[in-house]
């Protein structure tokens, strides 16, 4: 059996095919085939809050050929996520109408909320020590999810408006800034020895970067290092010297920025990185949805 997951972000455009593993009663899932299209829906929706003809084409034929890929890999479920970008769009809803005509994919527009618990179900298996403090910190295009969780339990959660699409694009504003810094300074001045969790494609091609062991969480002081390596680079050098793909190596920065910013108000020393992301969490949901629905 194989589920899908289709999340279609502000900077990319991605389709996770995973393979759906019952085992003595539990369910687990293997990534089968993963792909990533930099459509970069933000441009347009935090510009002009809306998306153009050329952009809704591009968002378009990536659908229908991931709707095919789904077709040929027999998938029995999926669920399409549209997030910061499209929730900004104004004609968000004339979209989604057009790629359920053209695609046959019924894409959600998810608010921030919603989002974040779709990203936070991606670590459902992860072996962590839930006795202790966790800021879960996923970076994307148009915003920053926020979560804080303690002896397993939800403390605080939020979205900001702050991604590194808007960023680049000088569509980051001061208040949302402080409204992150005070939302992190409420809810964690009452406890110690926070541990960072990053998600997102940034933090995941800097934890590769930064060559540390798999499970082995990164300091903020290297994290600080990478940002200042990365950044002693021109855009074209990033690119050409580094290897970095031409639409990481501009997001990447802002991306550090975001993460630094986060964990030095937290006072926060170390993050983990699970290389998971909001594709992981739509299939983790579609698994606990389908479990729901047989019991």
């Amino acid at each position: 059996m194989r589920y899908a997951a289709i999340d279609v972000g502000s900077n990319a455009v991605r389709l996770l095919i995973a393979e759906i593993i019952e085992n003595n009663g539990s369910v687990s899932f293997k990534k089968n085939t993963l792909i990533r299209v930099p459509v970069r829906l933000g441009d347009d929706a935090f510009l002009a809050k809306n998306l153009s003809d050329r952009k809704t084409d591009d968002l378009v034929k990536s659908l229908v050929a991931f709707r095919n890929l789904m077709d040929v890999y027999r998938v029995s479920d999926y669920m399409a996520c549209g997030t910061s970008a499209m929730r900004e769009a104004q004609n968000g809803a004339e979209v989604v109408q057009r790629i359920k005509d053209q695609a046959n994919i019924d894409l959600q527009i998810v608010h921030g909320e919603a989002e974040a618990k779709i990203i936070y179900a991606s670590h459902a298996e992860l072996n962590i020590d839930k006795t202790k403090n966790y800021l879960y910190i996923d970076v994307g295009g148009g915003s920053t999810e926020l979560s804080l969780f303690s002896n397993g339990e939800l403390v605080a959660s939020q979205s900001f408006n702050l991604g590194t699409i808007r960023i680049l694009d000088n569509q980051d504003r001061d208040e949302t800034w402080n409204e992150m810094k005070d939302f992190i300074r409420e809810h964690t001045r009452a406890y110690k020895n926070i541990f960072g969790i990053g998600t997102g494609g940034n933090i995941n091609k800097l934890y590769r970067l930064s060559q540390e062991k798999d499970g082995v969480p990164m300091s903020y002081v290297k994290l600080r290092a990478l940002y200042n390596y990365l950044n002693s680079f021109s855009l074209k050098d990033r690119i050409n010297v580094l290897g970095l793909n031409q639409d990481r190596a501009d997001v990447i920065i802002p991306a550090c920025e975001i993460y630094l910013t986060v964990l030095k108000c937290a006072n926060i020393k170390t993050i983990y990185v699970p290389t998971v992301g909001m594709v992981d969490g739509i299939i983790q949901t579609l698994i606990e949805k389908n479990n729901l629905t047989r019991s």
